[in-house]
């Protein structure tokens, strides 16, 4: 599942690919969106994954896989900062990729025979091991998280980092989006900070927003009884949404809390076409 070495941007960048592959797949399984025949099976270590393939019999599964290879390309340009998977008009259920790309140049550290970088060492085992253990808090959630309503649609944006990102450019399968830059959500959103992999060319992190009443399960296996915002064992970081409005909004740019003095509109792709409905 993962390159041998990740000692180049290359490498790195094929990893971060993957791990987007596998998240994806893993969300769409996971919450029953596509038939069986949708996917193909790995392993990694004793976790089976499901992964999405060109299922010509799935139209919506055909869409995804091309929504994916699109945010490929802006991976590739270092354009894209988020990659934002969610459900519904009024948001119930909201996954968040963010992505970081680093300039440093490696340095080989001969005593430990690790790659150093100038924010600190990144040894290639440490990277497949943060790897590991950001897909599989992925699929602990999705097996603790309640169902979502029947009548879902599932669609994605991405959003760029717009001093890099040329004005006219859109990926594969995208348009220029055209609705608002906030997201409204559909009842009491809870954060989850699932994780994150720095491989020191690219860093990507990974947090899901669903609706309170569906953590129950979550909260009650996860959730330290001393410790309401903490999930034992798995390093989860959970942050209720202050407020007790039944609509919140979710600005689609959350990186602005990086940035300083005034905010300029983020450019932001939505699908050329929607996803079919229907679920398995």
């Amino acid at each position: 599942l993962f390159p041998n070495k990740i000692a180049t941007e290359q490498q790195s960048v094929v990893l971060v690919k993957r791990l987007l592959a596998i998240s994806v797949s893993c969300i769409t399984y996971m919450r029953g969106l596509f038939p069986e025949s949708s996917y193909g099976t790995r392993y990694l270590d004793d976790l089976c994954l499901k992964i999405l393939r060109e299922d010509k019999s799935c139209l919506g599964s055909l869409q995804i896989v091309k929504w994916i290879q699109g945010c490929f390309d802006a991976l590739e340009k270092q354009y894209v900062s988020f990659f934002h998977i969610f459900f519904n008009g009024t948001v119930t259920e909201l996954y968040q990729f963010k992505f970081k790309y680093k300039k440093e140049v490696p340095q080989m550290d001969i005593i430990s025979n690790q790659m150093n970088f100038v924010n600190g060492a990144c040894g290639e085992e440490d990277i497949k091991q943060a790897s590991r253990l950001l897909i599989r808090k992925l699929y602990l959630l999705m097996q603790n998280l309640g169902p979502l309503p029947n009548d879902i649609t599932l669609t994605m944006k991405l959003l760029y980092y717009n001093d890099v990102t040329p004005n006219d450019y859109q990926p594969p399968g995208f348009k220029e989006d055209g609705s608002p830059g906030d997201l409204f959500f559909d009842g009491e959103p809870v954060n989850l900070r699932v994780g994150s992999v720095s491989t020191g060319f690219h860093l990507m992190k990974v947090r899901v927003t669903t609706e309170k009443k569906r953590m129950g399960t979550v909260e009650s296996n996860l959730i330290q009884k001393n410790g309401p915002t903490e999930i034992s064992h798995q390093g989860l970081d959970c942050d209720e949404e202050e407020g007790s409005t039944k609509i919140s909004c979710l600005n689609l740019a959350f990186s602005q809390e990086e940035v300083t003095g005034p905010k300029k509109k983020r450019k932001v792709s939505e699908p050329e076409k929607l996803l079919l409905e229907g679920r398995k």
